[in-house]
Order: C-alpha cells, then structure tokens, then sequence
C-alpha cells in the first residue's frame, strides 16, 4: 500500500506539472488554441485525469486561486477590532505585492487580459473578494452586509483594487500602484468615518 505522504506528494507533481505544461502551451499557442487534450499529453496524463484535477482550462489558469482567496478572508475576518476593513485590505495587498517582487512578473496577467473567457472567470473571483469585504465593511459600519451602504462602500474598493491591477499591467511600478491604492483608500477612509454611526439614508 502506497504512503499517503508519497500519494500526496505525487498527486501535486502532478498537479505542478499540468500547470506548467498548460501555461507553456498558452504562452506559445494562446489560450484559446489550446486543448485539454493537448494539456494531458505535455503533462504525460490521460485527458480525464486532467478534470481529476482541474473542471476546466479557465481554472489552471487560476490554480492558485482558492489558496489566495482563503488568505484574504483570514486577513480581514481576523483582523484586530480596532483594524478597520479597508487597513486590514491595505495590508494583505502589500504582502501581495512583496511576494510578487520576489517572484517576478506573472505572465497569467497579459494572458488574462486578453482572453474574454479568463476575463469573465476573473470578473467571478473578483465577486468572491467582493462579498467577504462587503461582510467586513458593514461590520465596521454597524450595517447588514446586504445593506446599500456596505454594497457601495465595498464595490468602491473593490473598483480601487481593479485600477491598482490595471496600473500594474500598464508597467507601472509597484510603489506607483500602491500610492494610488492609498490614495483610494485613504478617501474610502475618511467616507467610512463619516458614515459610522450616522443614520442610513431614509431613516
């Protein structure tokens, strides 16, 4: 009987391999052009070991994705009661840009921009980020999270976190990006203060 420390550990070189068999091929054909088939045969698997391991082609593109989205979440639902929402956000997307120097440019950006298919699985994740923020801005406005109050304070720094994204993919430095994201944020700030305690509109 196989180890299941050995399992484990074969299942992500197998994963590790479909990634970046799939990203080659992307990088060389595009995404579209390429099949899952095509996929399986560069990471030497059967195409329906592939769907063990990924639904779809979209999802290699964001493998990492559900690890990133978990580190969001821990970072604004534990964060200290005098952290507000958006200080909680500043930090976690400072860690994210140290990790990106370290790491080097992601070539997914160019390959997402360009691909209406990635774009809209994008936009998807991008309402995941959405709703756990939306959960945490109304805890710091002492709102309902399905409150228009929260929705709007939430899509605004959610759309601040878009034009960082979208700074970044125009070579635009990450001291540059990250001084218009304090900019957004520091306004978002100075709104959320006013808004604390005041009555919500109608009331």
């Amino acid at each position: 009987m196989q180890h299941p420390g050995l399992r484990e550990r074969k299942k992500q070189q197998t994963r590790d391999a479909i990634v970046r068999s799939a990203m080659e091929l992307f990088a060389e054909r595009g995404f579209d052009a390429t099949t899952i088939a095509d996929i399986a045969a560069a990471a030497d698997i059967a195409p329906r070991t592939f769907f063990g391991y990924f639904p779809s082609k979209e999802a290699v593109v964001f493998h990492d994705f559900d690890e990133l989205f978990e580190d969001f979440s821990a970072r604004l639902r534990d964060r200290s009661p005098d952290e507000t929402a958006f200080a909680a956000l500043r930090a976690w997307i400072v860690e994210l840009i140290s990790a990106a120097e370290r790491d080097g440019d992601d070539p997914r950006d160019c390959l997402i921009a360009t691909t209406p298919s990635l774009e809209a699985h994008d936009r998807a994740n991008m309402a995941r980020f959405n709703e756990v923020l939306t959960t945490c801005v109304a805890e710091d406005l002492g709102v309902a999270p399905d409150s228009l109050r929260a929705q709007m304070v939430a899509a605004a720094s959610i759309a601040a976190m878009e034009s960082m994204r979208s700074l970044k993919e125009r070579d635009s430095t990450p001291e540059h990006a990250l001084a218009v994201m304090d900019e957004v944020l520091l306004f978002l700030e100075g709104g959320l203060a006013a808004l604390r305690g005041a009555a919500p509109a109608g009331a």
